[in-house]
């Protein structure tokens, strides 16, 4: 049996070395002149309101710009990029697509911009699991994935494969974070379903502890191209530090598709892999009694018990988590908590013994209303939660939280960002 073929390429001049990254991997052999070829970036968020930094976070413009000219130069002309990212609390597609200047690729190419999520999704049978898939990811002929080479805290990466799920509605997204299934055996579903032709990692930046801008890029100057889209995720695994046999939509896929999750059945062509491993860590560091963060515990901050996230957790209370830390580790005045927990997911149950219990968002309010632990229930029922009800909720039991920490917090997060270290966000524009 032949083996897969996969290309990495070191990033210097974004045209020559996407165009570079194809010819190696024969990118573009599946691929007919009259395709109809939909484009899929990560560009999961963006912040209109704090200071936002993209790198590692969203796909680079200047290695999706590079794509359509070469796409374009080969002759495909019917070219449509197309993503659901997340509603805060309405959909952004558009505006992302505007803020990263994807309408000079409309002007000038003819392509297509599509925010799945103001269009048609189809209730669709993935073998046993079945979710709503976006009408312009089916109606296409060829798929062009483009993910970020990025860690993510409950499923260690985001490349390829995790890419796609932002090809389903919000339900549909919310149900792959279901109490009685496991993530990693959702969206591998979705990868299998559908036609995609060639992966293309973008990895201009790392991410650590993503998937959000909370984490911490790295510079690493990386593209990595193949046809066959788990090979590609192999790759991208162990250049950020990971087999591909520990994580487990990797494993899971490769069992839904008959492939094959270890590296010595690839052939590997351009960069060393070798010289290329730059491991980032994909999750953040609990205390052993799950009591928060390691930092508050290193700050003496008692009276407090956060647990920690699941994988029951969906993207719209993840973003909302580490706002929350922040202002809970800002309010730390060195007297203790009045001995709280907070709660989040879906499978979390208040524990005995706190005075109160904080239910961070609708999932765990239903799942612990009538849980006989609770002695008084702060209930954010949101569906994403409020932060300002969350705000004037610890106010009113003698924690000063305040936003305004937070805002400070994104702030200094944007800045840390150097154009000295390579963070230019010149790449973000096309």
């Amino acid at each position: 049996m032949s083996k897969s073929l996969v290309a990495v390429v070191k990033f210097h001049e974004a045209y020559q070395s996407v165009r570079r990254a194809l010819e190696l991997s024969d990118g573009l052999a599946g691929l007919k002149s009259g395709d109809r070829i939909l484009i899929k970036p990560n560009l999961v968020s963006w912040d209109f309101d704090l200071p936002f930094p993209p790198y590692g976070v969203v796909t680079t413009s200047a290695v999706l710009a590079a794509l359509v000219q070469v796409l374009a130069e080969e002759g495909f002309g019917d070219i449509t990029i197309g993503e659901g990212p997340l509603m805060v609390p309405k959909t952004i597609g558009q505006a992302m697509y505007k803020e990263l200047g994807y309408h000079v690729l409309r002007d000038r190419y003819g392509v297509k911009l599509v925010d799945f999520n103001e269009e048609k999704f189809v209730q669709t049978d993935l073998g046993g699991l079945t979710l709503h898939l976006a009408e312009s990811a089916l109606a296409a002929d060829k798929i062009i994935n483009v993910p970020v080479l990025k860690t993510h805290n409950q499923t260690r990466v985001s490349l390829g494969i995790k890419n796609l799920k932002g090809c389903i509605n919000r339900a549909s997204k919310m149900h792959c974070h279901g109490r009685d299934v496991e993530l990693s055996h959702t969206f591998p579903h979705i990868a299998a379903r559908l036609p995609v032709a060639l992966t293309l990692i973008d990895g201009v930046f790392g991410l650590a502890k993503g998937p959000g801008p909370t984490g911490t890029a790295r510079r690493l100057d990386l593209l990595v191209a193949s046809r066959d889209m788990l090979a590609a995720d192999v790759v991208g695994a162990a250049l950020l530090g990971y087999r591909a046999s520990a994580v487990e939509h990797l494993t899971y896929y490769a069992r839904l598709t008959g492939g094959s999750v270890d590296i010595h059945d690839l052939e590997l062509v351009g960069e060393p892999l070798e010289q290329n491993i730059h491991p980032l860590e994909y999750d953040w560091e609990w205390t052993p009694d799950n009591t928060g963060p390691l930092g508050y515990a290193k700050r003496g901050i008692t009276g407090l018990a956060v647990r920690k996230y699941d994988s029951t957790m969906c993207t719209g209370c993840s973003m909302l988590f580490n706002p929350v830390l922040v202002m809970l580790m800002a309010a730390f005045k060195g007297e203790p908590f009045p001995n709280v927990e907070l709660i989040s997911g879906k499978v979390q149950q208040a524990s005995p013994g706190f005075d109160y219990t904080v239910l961070f968002g609708l999932c765990p309010y239903k799942l612990n209303r009538d849980n006989p632990h609770i002695k008084k229930a702060i209930a954010i029922k949101g569906c994403p939660p409020d932060l300002q009800e969350f705000e004037q909720a610890m106010r009113e039991i003698g924690i000063p939280c305040n936003y305004q920490d937070y805002v400070q917090y994104r702030h200094y997060i944007f800045h840390r960002y150097k154009a000295a270290d390579g963070f230019d966000l010149a790449l973000f524009k096309i």
